[in-house]
């Protein structure tokens, strides 16, 4: 399935029912009287999060989304039928953007929240509706009132506890297949990843988080450079961010200020956020260049690095010990 994280829809709720004029006409009533009834309420149209998805796809090809309008009333007082609701099933996490692409009018962060987003109209009123003492037989009947409409933009920003965050070939994507079941492309050039990826990493029957690994980043980012910063967004809510560097490069010291940069010049509070360091790529370091860059990058960030190899497995299970530690603080925080 395409993953598609972004998606601009016209919503439309159905009109109200038409109120009708109509009279008693029945056998042996000599003073019959209005007797027309009002009209149903046209459809709403919610929007709502449900657990199950992560791509904003089904919003591709299907962009215009309308409620029906509501059945007209009729004599003997009968009022017009109530439209059924159209309900807009996105994943959880979907902010709900205005035309204006800046105002946010919901952010459905949990499974079952929904909002209303175009109220239908309601009905109009029968001439039964207008009787009074003075004016026993009316002949006035209101039309239905209009809906609501309006263009809106739907955008993704996937619910994880990790993001994976890195140059390209920092070995994200390996590491990512080798926590999780996910299977995320993995070749030996740049931009191999085009897409965020998701993957629920298990440490035991009661200890999992969800990690996400977005396309890697590099010098210029927040300008547009590369893939630019389009898929940070998907990182925002995590509680951590791991930060992958490889170890089989010369100056990842320079690589780690290259990301650090990339994140502040972003924003959304990134650069604030919890970061766990990890040398990867283990396996194709010797123990002299183990040493030294493990060194430079301590002395460079203040922070322990950790080592692991994806592509091997070593040191993985310590560093997804030290992420659930984390994760876990967080979520009692929270």
């Amino acid at each position: 399935m395409k993953f598609l994280d972004e998606a601009k829809v016209y919503v439309k709720s159905g009109d109200g029912g038409d109120g009708v004029i109509a009279f008693r006409r029945e056998k042996y009533i000599e003073f019959g009287g209005p007797d027309g009834g009002n009209g149903g309420r046209g459809g709403h149209v919610y929007i709502r999060a449900v657990e199950g998805l992560n791509t904003l796809i089904d919003y591709r090809y299907a962009q215009h989304f309308r409620g029906r309008k509501g059945g007209n009333g009729a004599g003997s007082d009968r009022t017009g039928a109530h439209a059924d609701d159209v309900v807009m099933k996105v994943p959880v996490g979907t902010q709900i953007i205005d035309e204006d692409r800046e105002t946010l009018i919901a952010d459905l962060d949990e499974p079952g929240k929904e909002i209303m987003i175009c109220r239908g109209g309601d009905g109009g009123y029968g001439n039964a509706n207008y009787k009074t003492s003075t004016n026993r037989a009316p002949r006035r009947a209101d039309k239905g009132w209009p809906g609501e409409e309006r263009w809106i933009w739907l955008r993704l920003k996937l619910m994880a506890d990790v993001g994976l965050v890195g140059l390209p070939n920092a070995g994200k994507s390996t590491f990512l297949a080798a926590v999780s079941a996910a299977r995320p492309k993995i070749a030996d050039y740049p931009f191999t990843t085009l897409h965020p990826q998701l993957g629920v990493v298990r440490l035991s029957h009661s200890e999992e988080f969800v990690m996400a690994d977005i396309p890697g980043l590099i010098e210029g980012a927040a300008e547009g450079a590369g893939l630019g910063t389009r898929f940070l967004g998907h990182v925002e809510r995590c509680s951590v961010l791991l930060h992958l560097i490889d170890g089989s490069q010369a100056d990842p010291v320079g690589a780690w200020n290259t990301i650090r940069h990339e994140l502040s010049e972003y924003g959304a509070g990134l650069a604030e956020r919890p970061e766990i360091l990890v040398l990867n790529k283990l396996d194709a370091m010797t123990p002299q260049a183990k040493a030294s860059r493990i060194k430079a990058l301590e002395r460079a960030t203040g922070h322990q690095v950790l080592l692991a190899s994806g592509a091997t497995g070593e040191g993985v299970p310590e560093v997804l010990r030290t992420v659930m530690n984390v994760v876990s603080e967080a979520r009692k925080k929270k």
